[in-house]
């Protein structure tokens, strides 16, 4: 398996891997390929940070962090992250998990948060965002906002999270 960064020739590809991915999840709204696409228009879209995971030649498995604001610091959000069905469970996810926090790092950010599975994003190192100080800008289960810091030195962040107008949220 190769992991690399999105070409704009991968865009249809990880539309239709993304779509695939959330048709059966639990927690949904079935829009996740749109805000993709939505994200990629925006200032908080970093193309470094849009990784396919590629197997046999085809693409298998999508992450995206964006650019997000917590206080005075300009941080991370990972949103979505999806592998498709048939190569779920084999370590995919978290194999693009760790090369978008890789690229991250060497691109200077600090912080990344998510929203999601607490069965899951725990096994990448996250943790509850409110042990950071930081809060999400709507109502959740504190252990479904979670939060990884990228790097032992970061400084310390405290604050909501301001995420891109494309999530729909602040």
């Amino acid at each position: 398996m190769e992991i690399r960064q999105e070409r704009v020739s991968d865009r249809q590809e990880v539309f239709q891997v993304v779509l695939e991915a959330f048709s059966h999840a639990e927690h949904s709204d079935g829009n996740e390929q749109e805000l993709v696409n939505a994200l990629r228009t925006t200032p908080s879209f970093i193309p470094e940070l849009s990784l396919v995971a590629v197997e046999d030649g085809r693409i298998v498995g999508h992450i995206l962090f964006t650019k997000i604001t917590i206080g005075a610091y300009t941080e991370l959000a990972l949103a979505p992250l999806g592998v498709l069905p048939a190569y779920q469970r084999r370590g995919i996810g978290l194999a693009l998990i760790r090369e978008g926090h890789r690229a991250a790092r060497q691109l200077g950010y600090d912080y990344s948060v998510v929203l999601g599975s607490p069965a899951y994003y725990p096994k990448a190192g996250y943790l509850p965002a409110s042990r950071f100080g930081i809060k999400a800008p709507f109502a959740v289960r504190d252990e479904n906002f979670m939060a990884f810091k990228l790097r032992d030195d970061a400084p310390p962040v405290k604050g909501v999270v301001k995420y891109d107008p494309a999530f729909g949220i602040n």
